[in-house]
């Protein structure tokens, strides 16, 4: 079925279906967010919380972080990430490092060790830390040796995607800054890839692909620009990566951008290349399952009632997990997450990872709070923690829903 269509006749049950938190009345206390908190940081301080990553460590532990953005937050000179543990499964965290000039930061777990891959500053050089103690100490990008894998004066864009081993290699998204001066045209779409057995903090070890611009004419002229791309295999074994797409109207779209099998050249067939894609205007992260042989995500989609009130990236109120057999054809399955009110409330930029039947989740949450809430639905206060269990047997109209959506 076409997924607007698709949309239009299920997104009422959905919302009835699973968790809809309700504003606290004036004057009452004011609720938690859904989840469990792992980071606070309240709009005063002027530093709002950005790009959730989460992995499981060989011993079944839970690393998260984060970064800060926002007028105090440094981010563009040198950046600063957090780094959490936890111990029980997400139910409590500890807070164990935080690092200077890191933005965008994605943990991954690899051989044994765990790995944060990122910029060192809103549009810098790209970078790669690594610690063999679970997060407690990390190692210093200091040359093209020890963790820095472009030149300092270079400009990339990214978010925590997916890294992914594929066919001996590592594969992950980027996007090159330096295409232009405004946001969105700037990005050009890249894969960058090493052999599975190499010294990651080797620079030498990497392999960039040709940095892929848009076209602004495509999308009939809408097209705004590309980002926040997730390496995916496809249905016919290749590599692609499927990015976000920045349009100012509906339906929503993702571009699916092709790459060659050594990972050092990329292309894009405008006439094929864009899919209709329920919460492609935010970021998303696309994993495969083995188990049922579909592709999944967690999308803050723009239900039905709120379509053409707003750009659809600026509304995030609403997460979604969603399905497909072929990532072309998405299938909304449940709404996990959703607060009526857009203006200040968000559930965005989730990174995930599966475990057995259940995902784990991490989530840059906009939210009410003792002092005032967020500043918006974009400059989150919070990074909540989320169990969905048995997410693979979700459907629309289950009226469990509620209950499978677990704070651990």
């Amino acid at each position: 079925m076409h997924v607007t269509a698709y949309l239009r006749g299920t997104l009422s049950l959905l919302t009835l279906a699973c968790f809809v938190a309700c504003p606290a009345a004036r004057g009452a206390d004011v609720a938690a967010p859904p989840g469990i908190v792992i980071s606070h940081s309240p709009q005063s301080t002027g530093k709002y919380i950005g790009s959730p990553s989460i992995t499981v460590l060989p011993s079944g532990h839970y690393l998260a972080a984060h970064d800060y953005f926002g007028p105090e937050s440094n981010e563009h000179v040198c950046a600063t990430a957090v780094v959490f543990r936890s111990e029980d499964r997400g139910e409590s965290w500890t807070r164990l490092a935080e690092m200077q000039c890191l933005f965008w930061p994605k943990l991954f777990t690899h051989r044994g060790a765990v790995y944060l891959l990122a910029v060192e500053k809103h549009h810098g050089a790209i970078v790669i830390r690594r610690s063999d103690d679970e997060g407690a100490h990390w190692t210093e990008p200091l040359d093209a040796h020890s963790g820095r894998l472009t030149p300092s004066e270079e400009q990339y864009h990214t978010a925590p995607g997916p890294v992914i081993e594929y066919k001996g290699r590592l594969w992950r998204a980027f996007e090159d800054a330096m295409g232009g001066i405004r946001w969105g045209e700037r990005y050009q779409a890249l894969m960058m890839s090493a052999p599975v057995d190499a010294d990651l903090l080797n620079a030498s070890s990497w392999t960039f692909s040709n940095p892929l611009p848009r076209d602004p004419l495509w999308l009939d002229g809408t097209f705004g620009g590309w980002l926040e791309g997730n390496a995916v295999v496809d249905p016919s074994g290749a590599i692609v990566n499927v990015l976000r797409v920045d349009t100012p109207g509906y339906p929503e779209k993702a571009a699916l951008v092709t790459v060659s099998e050594d990972g050092s050249a990329v292309s894009f067939d405008p006439c094929s290349g864009f899919i209709d894609f329920p919460g492609g205007a935010k970021k998303f992260t696309i994993r495969h399952d083995p188990e049922s042989g579909f592709y999944w995500t967690l999308s803050s989609i723009v239900q039905e009632q709120y379509v053409g009130t707003e750009r659809p990236a600026r509304i995030r109120n609403t997460l979604a997990l969603m399905r497909s057999p072929d990532l072309r054809q998405w299938e909304v399955r449940a709404i996990i997450l959703h607060h009526p009110e857009v203006e200040h409330h968000g559930f965005q930029y989730v990174d995930w990872q599966f475990e057995g039947n259940n995902l784990i989740a991490v989530c840059r949450t906009a939210y009410d709070d003792d002092e005032g809430g967020a500043r918006n639905n974009h400059d989150a206060n919070f990074m909540t923690f989320h169990r969905i269990m048995d997410f693979r047997t979700l459907t629309t109209a289950d009226p469990l829903c509620a209950d499978r959506i677990s704070d651990s």
